[in-house]
């Protein structure tokens, strides 16, 4: 009888093991990025560079996943990845940042952390090679919450970081679209008066491709946090030192554990005036409503009833995600915990 016992003991043990074991390994866990919302013409991308953009989307996603896998931070692993489509010329952050009207660099990011509600952003940053790291320097070295231009600089030399010359960024893609604008502007600029010309200081009578560009990527690791960054170069010929909804928390970043994560790619005047990522993560928390539902009524319904474009990456507290946008296509990637990489740019794939 005893014998019996112990053995009918050591089988729950070990079923009580498995079970604890299978558990821990399903823990949810996942990443979502984005290189850019715009009008990303199938026509105008040739084979080879539709593929250099999703190799490159998929090294970056894969690089975050990488550190999720291994039982690594959210915020770790966002800024690997973003600091993969910094340093890549395809996107407008970083290397291929886009030009203002002075033919300058003027970049802006963010981050935040779920699980403590902290943050931290940078905006008109000129030399400073992966703005998001920055930010993450400002979230948790300093006092404060947005740091701009020489200071945000002046404080980058206090943590170590070296500061790149301008040039560092420089691409002849972005300066032809920079003399182009330009061109675009003084035409529509020449055939109005000023008061219509300032009321076009949106550049309305730019194409999306001018002002879109923004990466970002959300995550949830293993102990259930979830993290937001988004990075850019801003708006090509952008003037007086505009500033957009990338280093804007709640705007264009934002991250709540329970609830939700979202990094924006789109118009940001009209992220920030919707306040699109907190609207999203509060139609979560207050109305109960999934993510899929919550991204989609913000940026297919709200913000293009404005005259808002751009998308949205968004993931929940199980790791679901929703990767909505309102133009003709957005650079994206996703990969949860099991399952192989999806690299999409349109609606279709």
């Amino acid at each position: 009888m005893d014998h019996k016992i112990k053995i009918t003991g050591l089988l729950l043990a070990i079923l009580s093991s498995s079970t604890t074991q299978v558990v821990a390994d399903e823990k949810p866990f996942s990443i979502a990025i984005h290189g850019g919302a715009g009008t990303i013409s199938k026509a105008n991308l040739t084979p080879e560079q539709e593929q250099a953009y999703r190799d490159k989307l998929s090294q970056a996603v894969n690089a975050g996943y990488s550190i999720l896998e291994k039982g690594g931070d959210s915020l770790v692993a966002i800024q690997a990845a973003i600091n993969v489509l910094e340093d890549s010329p395809l996107f407008n952050a970083g290397v291929g940042a886009v030009y203002t009207f002075d033919g300058q660099h003027e970049m802006d990011a963010s981050i935040m952390d779920g699980k403590t509600m902290n943050a931290g952003a940078v905006a008109g940053v000129k030399h400073i090679k992966n703005p998001i790291n920055l930010a993450d320097a400002v979230m948790n070295k300093s006092p404060h919450v947005m740091l701009s231009g020489a200071g945000a600089e002046e404080f980058a030399l206090t943590q170590g970081f070296q500061l790149v010359p301008v040039t560092h960024f420089d691409t002849d893609k972005r300066y032809n679209q920079l003399i182009d604008a330009k061109e675009k502007i003084k035409t529509a600029e020449t055939a109005k008066d000023y008061q219509a010309a300032n009321h076009l200081m949106g550049r309305d009578y730019l194409d999306l491709d001018y002002k879109f560009g923004t990466v970002g990527a959300v995550a949830l690791d293993q102990n259930g946090n979830l993290a937001a960054g988004t990075s850019t170069g801003g708006m090509t010929a952008k003037r007086f030192g505009r500033i957009g909804d990338s280093p804007v928390i709640g705007a264009g970043t934002y991250a709540e554990n329970g609830v939700c994560a979202v990094s924006a790619t789109g118009h940001g005047e009209y992220f920030i005036r919707y306040h699109v990522a907190g609207d999203i993560c509060a139609k979560v928390k207050y109305q109960k409503k999934s993510i899929i539902q919550a991204a989609d009524e913000v940026i297919n319904q709200r913000l293009i009833t404005a005259g808002g474009t751009g998308g949205v990456i968004a993931l929940d507290q199980r790791g679901n995600i929703a990767t909505p946008f309102n133009t003709e296509g957005m650079y994206r990637a996703t990969r949860k915990n099991g399952e192989p990489v999806q690299v999409m740019i349109w609606r279709d794939k």
